[in-house]
């Protein structure tokens, strides 16, 4: 069977499963298996594969149809154009969250500086933003010893070597560094900002993402407000917390940096127009 016809079949399986973009499900998942670009199956789409390579293929699109998010079928996703490998463990990076890295690096005005990234999971956030500040040190910590673990090999195989990871329940593992070493010039976070009961847990690819990651209590505002009350003392003076969240939570992200004394409080809209990042300034020591 030619790749063209083993990707009309698989979209119209993907489709009638319920994916949103079965096309492209069925062009990366069938890249994966053979090794090749997207832009190659569009040029070769006369070949035909093995039979080892359309079993391969089938099995995956069968997991796929089932609902199993396509980047942990394939092991990578890409995020600010960097190869990620990801895993069950951490949260898929989204290109939302690429309006988190924008921020951070127009707030990196010194040409060199300190970085915290709060829950890094894959490592996305980190090395993004160490890929363009090489001369910056960034730091992302993760309560999880898989995710750590994870971070520290994205690292390592994409060669960005101003990163490192550490196992830290938010600040806890800062504690034993000196003072200086608990400072830092911006503090960034994807933290878990979903409530407990929200429907869009039992939908997509949320499913089989680990719920640690996704859900927070107090509605899913109670990370948050420990961020922003807790980070200050490990801002420098003038330095910024960048917050990531859901698209009804900026009025109380915002109130809250007002309330804890933050300045030059601001929410920024993602891709889909919507309220994602808010950030303030710490003006004063604390």
């Amino acid at each position: 069977m030619s790749l063209d016809a083993l990707l009309k079949q698989a979209a119209q399986r993907l489709q009638m499963a319920g994916s949103a973009s079965p096309r492209i499900d069925a062009e990366v998942l069938l890249s994966h298996v053979l090794g090749r670009d997207r832009t190659w199956l569009y040029t070769w789409g006369d070949k035909a594969c093995s039979l080892w390579e359309q079993a391969r293929f089938a099995a995956l699109v069968a997991a796929r149809a089932q609902g199993t998010p396509v980047a942990y079928l394939t092991g990578e996703r890409e995020f600010w154009g960097l190869r990620l490998a990801t895993a069950p463990e951490t949260l898929i990076p989204r290109p939302d969250t690429e309006t988190l890295v924008e921020l951070a690096l127009s707030r990196a005005i010194l040409s060199s500086g300190r970085l915290l990234d709060l829950g890094t999971g894959t490592g996305a956030i980190a090395l993004a933003f160490a890929s363009e500040q090489p001369c910056w040190q960034v730091v992302g910590v993760d309560m999880r010893e898989e995710a750590v673990a994870l971070a520290s090999r994205n690292a390592k195989r994409l060669a960005i070597t101003n990163a490192q990871f550490l196992k830290s329940d938010w600040f806890s593992a800062l504690e034993t560094l000196e003072e200086a070493d608990r400072r830092f010039d911006i503090i960034v976070s994807n933290p878990p900002y979903i409530a407990a009961d929200d429907p869009h847990l039992v939908e997509g690819d949320v499913r089989f993402e680990p719920r640690s990651a996704l859900v927070a209590d107090a509605d899913g505002m109670a990370d948050l407000l420990h961020l922003v009350h807790t980070a200050q003392h490990y801002l420098v003076t003038s330095g910024w917390l960048l917050l990531e969240h859901g698209y009804a939570q900026a009025d109380k992200v915002r109130g809250a940096l007002t309330s804890e004394g933050y300045q030059n409080v601001e929410s920024v809209r993602d891709l889909g127009g919507h309220e994602r990042v808010t950030l303030g300034r710490l003006i004063t020591d604390t």
